[in-house]
């Protein structure tokens, strides 16, 4: 079916064909991608926009020896059909498939895992070291996109990088909204100027002439400067500020282009950084003309380009969260929204409709989107911080010394907290209860279902008692009925009974509730069923109550049973001398791979089935 692609079945491969063959194998790559990722979705506007870079990677570099470190991984497509997984890439993100993301353990082409992003520079600079220490002569590449380079830690790769001198090469994919195709001949003849080896030589012989003196520096300025009037608008100025060599920019989905500036570019040492110009979405017109949509699409029609949506009957917990912080800014002036690079993600596109003014954007900044909150909050104003559940990891600091300690009354929204699904170990929400339950001065919250986050939210809103967690899963919530009612504030670190049982209580928290509340109603009278919404404070009233009435204590939560709700819950028992059983379902104490969120939640014993023959052994054993 694919007249080149199919005989690529390893990099070396790439090497027999010519240019012309490898535009066409760049063609049917991208044909391939929309094939498989319109039946498996993956992230796939961001690989459409990487192919040339990683063919002509591929191409010029032995990937044998030499290390190519992808930054986050959306990127990646290509670099995993070239490298074997060609039919493989049909099961992309299903179970048993695989992953969207790099994985060591998956390929030995695959040098250094990825699913968060900017940590391509740091890893390849390592990788660089490594190499230098123990006598390799290998070539290391760093591919990041312009969006990840806004990342703290990417910017601290690169002020190493430098200062170590190196052998990295950076290739920074520039996929931002307009691109020049035709960067003109200047462009070209400067890119072979400063890559050519006779030009390297002489410069290096000047500049060691010069020595380090006042000469040497006003040569250096002069040189910056010319070079910064040939290429305006490129950006190399910034990096040649922190000591790499700059090059570029270069039109990234011109497979010529590309495959000249890496040969001329590998046989240079030190650090240096390489400019290209990209398309996202690039070769297929629906994700070019509205690369947002398409960075993730899901399923569609790869003829037409029409997305097939899945027959959602309840709204998401993202939608509900964006309508509610619409409700609540509306009614108090001095609310305000805070995203790192996830406004359509968590929900709040309607918001920065309706409130640019209050919208904060701050790019792939959790760091700092957690200690602007913090500035915020100290100057007046009430700010909710929306934030994937994994990636508020990588503002764990900032959230207690910024925040918790100086008890700010931020609201956090940790969006995707649990079992995330096909995305996999690297996106699941499965630390923060247990993260956080052990920092002073934080409440820690889970609705069950809509209704219950949106009480949450106005619940945060009147709380002025430091910060304040709302956590919820990804997708659709319960069906439950949250318009016609009107939000009411809960009672900050008090649990609901639901369901009385004097044999075994079952003590729940988040979407764990709805499937503990289906799985009791087998057994009436015989199981309790608690909704313990507030991890902290933990209602320990109620707790005591359970546990002086119950021999059994089941709890359920969709974080890591260490140290989550299940810890909690055995902390106070044992603290108490209490002779209550508790036995803990959740995610266990490993990386739980990509799958549907249904399998997930059956391989954790967190579907209702499974809780059922728990239940069921549970009163066996009683009896």
């Amino acid at each position: 079916m694919y007249e080149l692609l199919d005989r690529i079945n390893s990099p070396k491969d790439l090497k027999k064909l010519s240019i012309k063959e490898l535009r066409q194998l760049c063609a049917e790559l991208r044909q391939y991608m929309v094939e498989c990722c319109a039946v498996t979705p993956g992230h796939l506007g961001a690989s459409l926009g990487a192919v040339e870079l990683i063919v002509g990677y591929h191409y010029v570099f032995d990937a044998t020896q030499d290390k190519i470190v992808f930054d986050v991984g959306h990127q990646a497509y290509a670099h995993k059909i070239l490298t074997g997984r060609r039919e493989a890439f049909r099961t992309l993100r299903t179970e048993g498939g695989i992953s969207g993301f790099p994985r060591r353990d998956e390929s030995p082409y695959d040098a250094f895992g990825a699913g968060h992003a900017s940590t391509s520079i740091s890893a390849a600079l390592g990788f660089a070291e490594a190499a230098r220490l123990q006598g390799r002569k290998e070539k290391v590449t760093a591919l990041i996109g312009d969006g990840a380079l806004t990342g703290g830690l990417a910017f601290e790769g690169l002020n190493n990088a430098a200062a170590s001198k190196a052998d990295i090469l950076i290739i920074l994919n520039d996929n931002g909204i307009s691109i020049e195709h035709d960067h003109g001949a200047l462009h070209g003849s400067l890119l072979k100027l400063t890559t050519s080896l006779k030009y390297n030589s002489l410069k290096n012989r000047i500049w060691n002439m010069l020595g380090t003196g006042s000469t040497r520096s006003m040569v250096q300025r002069w040189i910056r400067s010319f070079k910064s009037f040939l290429v305006r608008n490129s950006g190399g100025d910034i990096f040649e500020a922190l000591g790499l060599r700059y090059f570029g920019p270069i039109n990234g989905n011109d497979i010529a282009q590309v495959v000249e500036a890496m040969r001329r570019l590998s046989s240079l040492d030190g650090p240096r950084i390489l400019h290209c110009k990209t398309i996202k979405g690039k070769g297929y017109a629906p994700a070019e003309a509205d690369p947002v949509a398409w960075h993730a699409p899901g399923r569609f029609n790869p003829e037409t380009g029409e997305r097939l949506k899945s027959r959602e009957q309840a709204d998401r917990y993202q939608d509900v969260f964006g309508s509610v912080l619409c409700e609540l800014a509306a009614a108090d002036p001095k609310v305000v929204g805070i995203t790192p690079a996830m406004s359509a993600g968590s929900g709040m596109t309607v918001f920065a409709e309706k409130f640019p003014d209050r919208f904060f954007d701050v790019g792939i900044e959790e760091e700092h989107a957690v200690t602007f909150a913090a500035g915020l909050a100290a100057g007046g104003m009430k700010p909710f911080c929306a934030i994937y559940s994994s990636f508020s990891q990588r503002a764990y600091d900032q959230i207690i010394h910024d925040c918790a300690m100086q008890h700010l009354p931020v609201v956090f929204c940790f969006d995707r907290a649990g079992l995330v699904g096909e995305d996999g170990a690297t996106h699941q929400g499965a630390f923060d209860l247990a993260a956080y339950r052990s920092v002073p001065g934080i409440t820690i919250s889970a609705p069950r279902d809509e209704a219950q986050l949106r009480d949450l939210m106005y619940t945060a809103l009147a709380s002025e008692d430091g910060p304040f967690i709302i956590r919820y899963p990804r997708g659709c919530g319960e069906g439950v009925s949250w318009r016609d009612t009107a939000a009411k504030k809960l009672p900050v670190g008090k649990a609901e009974t639901l369901m009385e049982g004097s044999d075994i209580a079952i003590v729940a928290i988040g979407p764990c509730v709805g499937r503990a509340l289906e799985a009791a109603r087998r057994f009436p009278g015989k199981v309790g069923v608690y909704d313990f919404r507030f991890l902290k404070p933990l209602d320990e009233e109620l707790l005591g109550s359970i546990a002086r009435t119950h021999a059994n204590i089941i709890t359920m939560e969709d974080g890591a049973l260490k140290g989550g709700l299940y810890g909690a819950v055995c902390e106070y028992v044992a603290g108490g001398g209490f002779k209550a059983q508790v036995k803990g379902l959740g995610i266990p104490d490993m990386f739980i791979r990509h799958a549907s969120q249904a399998a997930q939640r059956k391989e954790c014993g967190l579907d209702t089935e499974e809780v059922e023959k728990i239940l069921q052994d549970c009163l066996r054993i009683c009896k």
